[in-house]
């Protein structure tokens, strides 16, 4: 028997993709639900290869004998909704900020700290970290559990798709614009995204971070260890799907390339490609549609004592968001006993 699923926010970007990975992996389902607002009600939207859902409203929903709700509608809908579906008994897996930093609700990825999916009964919420934090802390795991890790320097550069359907139509409007001399002005973002980059992701805060940024540095410290010292710096590039990062990392320990080698291509997600020669590295094109985290660049810093620099590369849609929350439901069914209300009956 399998489980009875919902995904909110199944209309976007990530739910459309939860959709397709629940049906790739064939995670086991006795049903699944497709929610969103009022106004997608009626729509048709595809359950990978397994058939069409017709979309049903959010906020008329009952959660009653749902056993997973994946979610991915905004925060100021989840804050609503997913409270509502856990205390109806709802295991929600959010993928929106709405939740990540409460310190009653785990933070997860699953190759990092599945171990903090122990007691998921206490909230029945479980937070989906951001994209850009994901990536990078799949890397970091490894090596902090062989090295300690003191600080970490991070740039990151993020497709468009991480600012959701009007982020990708804003950068093919513009590209195509210019070509037929039809500029488009933004209006996603806050400037011209086609052939630029943008130092602005999410909003400024007083420090003059960006939220993105903060995100990265808190969400970090959370997940992995809050010793760790993280600065971030976070741009939007013109790239439709995949989000890279330059990542500095300083060690406790001294430690060989042979060493870092090692490590990376020994832990659970991650793909090391890493040839130095024209082409021997990882780039968005080439693993858009992939599930593991890329390493490439792999290389020491001189300038610091015990420090490397590499390049992490992964899908924001598939790894980032979809794909991690789909393994987080099946690491509560393989491993910290989640059942389907029928069967637990």
């Amino acid at each position: 028997m399998g489980f009875k699923v919902a995904v909110a926010g199944a209309t976007g970007n990530v739910g459309r993709e939860i959709l397709n990975i629940l049906a790739e992996r064939e995670f086991p389902v006795s049903e699944v639900v497709a929610l969103a607002s009022k106004q997608s009600v009626g729509k048709q939207i595809s359950f990978g290869e397994k058939g069409v859902l017709t979309v049903q409203a959010l906020e008329d929903y009952d959660f009653k004998g749902t056993d997973i709700g994946l979610f991915s509608p905004g925060a100021s809908v989840s804050k609503i909704h997913a409270p509502r579906a856990a205390a109806a008994g709802c295991v929600v897996i959010d993928n929106t900020s709405q939740f990540r930093m409460d310190p009653e609700i785990p933070l997860v990825v699953p190759e990092v700290n599945g171990h903090a999916l122990k007691n998921f009964r206490k909230t029945n919420i479980i937070a989906n970290p951001n994209c850009s934090t994901i990536q990078m802390v799949v890397a970091l795991k490894p090596l902090h559990d062989e090295l300690k890790i003191k600080r970490v320097v991070v740039a990151t550069y993020q497709s468009v798709s991480g600012a959701g359907k009007e982020g990708m139509d804003e950068l093919y409007d513009q590209t195509k614009g210019i070509y037929v001399l039809d500029k488009k002005d933004p209006k996603k973002f806050s400037k011209q995204i086609a052939f630029n980059v943008i130092p602005h992701i999410d909003v400024f805060m007083d420090n003059g971070m960006t939220k993105e940024e903060w995100k990265m540095v808190v969400e970090t410290q959370k997940i992995l260890d809050p010793k760790i010292k993280v600065s971030a710096s976070c741009v939007r590039v013109p790239v439709f799907v995949g989000h890279s990062e330059m990542v500095n990392v300083e060690f406790e320990k001294p430690f060989s390339l042979e060493d870092i080698y090692e490590i990376l291509e020994e832990a659970d997600g991650i793909v090391v490609e890493d040839r130095r020669e024209n082409g021997g590295y990882a780039t968005p094109v080439d693993i858009a549609g992939s599930d593991p985290v890329y390493i490439s660049r792999i290389r020491i810093d001189d300038s610091a004592p015990n420090a490397m620099n590499m390049w992490v590369v992964s899908d924001n849609l598939r790894k980032g968001a979809a794909l991690n929350a789909v393994q987080i439901a099946e690491t509560l069914a393989a491993e910290y006993g989640l059942k389907p209300a029928k069967l637990a009956a």
